[in-house]
């Protein structure tokens, strides 16, 4: 595990964290690990909590509306059927939210299911993790829509 990875709010704060794109108003939009559906983001909230209910409700909504709006760049840059959001913390045990594009190249039984019934290999193999050579154009793309969103 790289350093940034222990503690991935705090990397993205301190700017070590590469897969960083721009600080939002309740977060901290960063690039998936990995990339089986292109153009899978994940926002970190801006201090480090167990979850969505150790923020206040103005936070929440901030970080909420934060999430949506990500999707909306995914969309606007990927072009998928529909946007999955996931706040789960089962694992990881922080605040993040998931947001996931859906793809109509997608198997009828993959797209009617949450993408945690993926094989697991899909959040290790080599071949679909982040590549700057593969997927730099996607997330320079998700940059700049969030960038001209949040300077507006």
């Amino acid at each position: 595990m790289e350093e940034w990875q222990k503690n991935r709010i705090e990397s993205a704060k301190n700017g070590t964290n590469p897969m960083l794109m721009i600080e939002t108003n309740g977060g901290f939009a960063v690039f998936g690990d990995t990339q089986f559906l292109p153009g899978y983001c994940v926002l970190l909230p801006k201090k480090n909590v167990f979850s969505l209910n150790d923020l206040s409700l103005k936070e929440r909504e901030t970080f909420l509306v934060d999430m949506s709006i990500l999707g909306d760049a995914i969309i606007e840059v990927c072009n998928p059927i529909r946007i999955n959001y996931d706040v789960l913390g089962n694992t990881d045990k922080f605040l993040h939210g998931h947001v996931f594009p859906r793809y109509e190249w997608e198997s009828e039984e993959r797209k009617k299911k949450p993408v945690w019934l993926y094989d697991e290999s899909n959040w290790f193999d080599s071949e679909k993790l982040y590549n700057e050579g593969k997927h730099r154009e996607i997330r320079k793309k998700i940059t700049q829509y969030l960038k001209n969103y949040y300077q507006r």
